[in-house]
C-alpha cells in the first residue's frame, strides 16, 4: 500500500540573462526562482491498484515518482510504500519496486540484453532458480526469444521497450512505476505492451502506477485516474469521473467531443493548468 500524505516539494533554479555580462555577473551574484513543483499532495493506493497518474508537462509527475522511489526526499509531508519510507530505507525498498522510464535505459547499451539481465540479477541477488523462472515467463510474455542475444543499440524502440519492461519486472517486484512507457512506440507494440500490462496486474497483483500523455494508455490500462495541475492534486477518480468533470465546467455543452484526449485537454484549459 501507498500512503502519500500532504507531501511539498519545491527547487531553486538558477537564472540569468544573456551575454558575457550576466555570465559575469552570476558568478558573483545569482538570482534563484523557487519552483514549486509539489504543493501538499496526498492520496493512497491500495495493492493491487492501476492507476493512471495524468497531468500536464511541469505538473509534477517525476518529482512524484522520484519521491516514491526513493530518489528524492520531500521537503514535508510523510510517505510510507509497503511500510517502508523510500529515501530512508532505500536498499529495502528498491527490492519491492520497478521503474520503467521510456525515455531512459537501465540496459547496457553495447552488450547483449541477456549480459544486461544478468547483471540485474547479481545487483538484486535474485537465486538462480528464481531467475530462471521469471527470465522464462517474461520471454514468453513480452516475445523476447530473438531479442536476447542482440546489443541493446541494435534494437528498435518497441524492441526495446519490451526488454526494459523484462528488466524493470526480473525480481518481481511488489510495485511497477511507468513513465511513459510506450512513448514513440507504432500501435502494434503498444498494445502489446498494454496488454502484458493488464496480465501481470491479473497474474501477480502487481500494483501500477503509470503516468503518460498517451489517454489511450489511461483508458487501457488503468481503473483509476489521479489529475494533477501545477503541484496540486486536482482530481481522484474514475474515468467517468473525469467527464463528468469536464461535464461540470462546461455546463452548456460547448464542448461535446466523447474522446478522453479532449475530455483532458478541455479540463487543462478551464483548470488553467497548461
Amino acid at each position: 500500500m501507498i500512503e502519500f500524505n500532504d507531501i511539498s516539494k519545491s527547487y531553486r533554479i538558477a537564472r540569468r540573462g544573456s551575454g558575457f555580462g550576466n555570465a559575469v555577473r552570476s558568478l558573483f551574484l545569482r538570482e534563484y526562482d523557487t519552483i514549486h513543483a509539489l504543493n501538499h499532495i496526498s492520496f493512497t493506493i491500495n495493492d493491487g491498484e492501476m492507476v493512471g497518474y495524468i497531468g500536464p508537462n511541469g505538473a509534477g509527475k517525476s518529482s512524484t515518482i522520484k519521491i516514491l522511489s526513493g530518489i528524492l526526499s520531500p521537503d514535508s509531508g510523510s510517505c510510507l510504500v509497503n511500510g517502508r519510507v523510500p529515501w530512508k530505507e532505500r536498499k529495502e525498498h528498491v527490492r519491492q519496486i520497478g521503474v520503467v522510464f521510456g525515455q531512459r535505459s537501465q540496459l547496457w547499451w553495447d552488450i547483449p540484453v541477456i549480459d544486461s539481465f544478468e547483471l540485474l540479477q547479481s545487483i538484486y541477488a535474485i537465486p538462480v532458480s528464481k531467475y530462471r523462472d521469471r527470465l522464462d515467463e517474461l520471454t514468453q510474455l513480452l516475445h523476447l526469444e530473438d531479442l536476447l542475444k542482440t546489443p541493446t543499440r541494435q534494437l528498435s524502440l518497441g524492441q526495446r521497450m519490451r526488454c526494459e519492461i523484462a528488466a524493470s519486472l526480473l525480481h518481481d517486484p511488489k510495485l511497477l512505476f511507468m513513465d511513459e512507457p510506450t512513448i514513440g512506440l507504432d500501435a502494434v507494440s503498444k498494445i502489446a505492451v498494454r496488454d502484458f500490462i493488464k496480465k501481470m496486474n491479473e497474474e501477480h497483483k502487481t500494483t501500477v502506477i503509470l503516468t503518460t500523455h498517451d489517454m489511450q494508455d489511461i483508458e487501457a490500462i488503468t481503473n483509476r485516474v489521479i489529475l494533477i495541475g501545477k503541484g496540486q492534486k486536482l482530481m481522484d477518480g474514475t474515468l467517468e469521473d473525469l467527464r463528468l468533470a469536464a461535464k461540470s465546467l462546461d455546463p452548456e455543452g460547448e464542448n461535446s467531443e466523447t474522446d478522453i484526449d479532449h475530455i483532458i485537454a478541455g479540463l487543462y484549459a478551464r483548470l488553467n493548468i497548461m
